[in-house]
């Protein structure tokens, strides 16, 4: 089958697109004929080796973290899918094998695609919403709660603002002056555009913000949450409760205790817990998210789709950092272009 392979940690020239054997599923694992593939911040960060100190693989891998297809085939003690069905998922963080024409995927990681949404959309889903979906329950949003998502028409941020609304929430969100109008599209009752308006100087006292930037928008985000609220980062330093939720060893929580400490001082400064999420495939948690979809409560962004053989264009692309919505592979030729 043709793949995107990593052949070694370093910049676009470690990506190749290659033949490589096929996959073939063990037990509680499923064989996808893939049809697109999401392409993520994540990519390029294991492509360059910055996540090596968390996660090591045998090089090469073929590359991708989620993918929506068809069932081809299903390995022993599988109950809950059959060969044709249409799926979605994220793969399991030790596995990737989503840029390729077959991938092998967990039972427990699947879901069932929603019928109004293409392959290429689906694809664009499941980690970016799990991501916010996980990091709204951490902040406790609920119906009626005031909730400030930065960069809300970024990849996890356009499902986040979408998600939170769905809750009931009241949403705050920042993007620049382009996206104001599709901000509010999405359905975000207040857009503050942050290159004509500084956040910190437009709320206040409110109880949940969720940093998709990191950096200075992070440090600037203490100042607008209400003492005994919560705020939680998918960009800045991993605390040592981080550790203990993704399960990795004591040496690992030592680091992020290092790593996150000037973030942490202020937040005991401004009464605030701080939070690092790392997301988690879950299969139900997935499921809920494709009802939703399937109700018109949530759409998916699509800025660009590429071609599988153009996987080191399309990892540029979401490197660039300009992006609105998801960029996808088109694995079988869907959309690309």
């Amino acid at each position: 089958m043709r793949a995107i392979v990593l052949t070694g940690y370093g910049g676009p020239e470690r990506v190749e697109a290659r033949d490589v054997p096929a996959p073939r599923p063990g037990p509680g694992q499923v064989l996808v004929e893939v049809h697109a593939a999401g392409v993520n911040p994540l990519d390029f960060k294991i492509r360059d080796g910055k996540l090596r100190v968390l996660r090591r693989y045998n090089l090469p891998v073929v590359m991708g973290n989620e993918l929506s297809g068809r069932i081809a085939e299903i390995g022993p003690g599988v109950t809950r899918f059959s060969p044709g069905e249409e799926v979605f998922v994220r793969v399991a963080h030790a596995d990737l094998g989503a840029f390729a024409e077959l991938a092998v995927v967990r039972e427990g990681h699947l879901a069932k695609k929603p019928d109004n949404i293409s392959m290429v959309e689906a694809a664009a889903v499941p980690l970016a919403a799990l991501t916010a979906w996980q990091c709204l329950d951490m902040l406790g949003v609920v119906a009626g709660m005031r909730v400030l998502v930065h960069a809300g028409v970024g990849g996890v941020g356009s499902f986040a603002v979408q998600l939170a609304k769905a809750r009931g929430a009241r949403v705050i969100t920042t993007c620049s002056t382009r996206n104001v109008e599709l901000a509010q599209s999405l359905g975000a009752d207040e857009v503050i555009d942050y290159t004509t308006e500084r956040f910190e100087e437009k709320v206040c006292d409110l109880p949940a913000v969720l940093d998709t930037v990191g950096g200075e928008t992070l440090a600037r985000s203490f100042a607008v949450v209400a003492r005994g609220g919560k705020l939680v980062s998918i960009a800045g330093p991993p605390e040592p409760g981080t550790a203990t939720r993704s399960g990795f060893g004591g040496a690992i929580g030592a680091l992020f205790w290092l790593a996150s400490f000037g973030v942490r001082k202020l937040a005991r400064q401004r009464g605030v817990t701080y939070a690092y999420h790392f997301m988690h495939p879950d299969g139900r948690e997935l499921d809920v998210i494709g009802e939703l979809i399937a109700g018109g409560k949530v759409r998916v962004l699509i800025d660009k789709v590429y071609p599988l053989e153009a996987a080191r264009e399309a990892l540029a692309h979401v490197e660039s950092g300009r992006t609105r919505g998801k960029v996808v592979l088109a694995v079988r030729g869907e959309g690309a272009g």
